[in-house]
């Protein structure tokens, strides 16, 4: 089996407002000193072995591009396990 990490933010300079929240309340708990906080998505997929080695990342690159993420707004980044790589 292969494995595919995925984390998804939001595109620099973009507001996010549920980072803004949870800074918020994070500052009402007593939390001090928090500057920013910025909200993604973290996947991991597990593939079988149709997927051929060397068009696994272009495979996952074409998922974000589909539908995991919206490359307007967000940005992505892609690790392959030991066995995808």
């Amino acid at each position: 089996m292969k494995k595919a990490k995925v984390c998804i933010s939001l595109k620099a300079g973009l507001l996010d407002a549920q980072g803004k929240t949870i800074k918020s309340a994070l500052e009402s708990l007593g939390f001090k000193g928090v500057r920013e906080v910025r909200v993604g998505k973290y996947l991991e997929i597990d593939l079988d072995q149709s997927f051929a080695k060397p068009s696994l990342r272009r495979e996952v690159e074409r998922m974000c591009h589909k539908l995991l993420a919206n490359p307007v707004i967000e940005r992505y980044h892609i690790t392959l396990d030991d066995n995808g790589r």
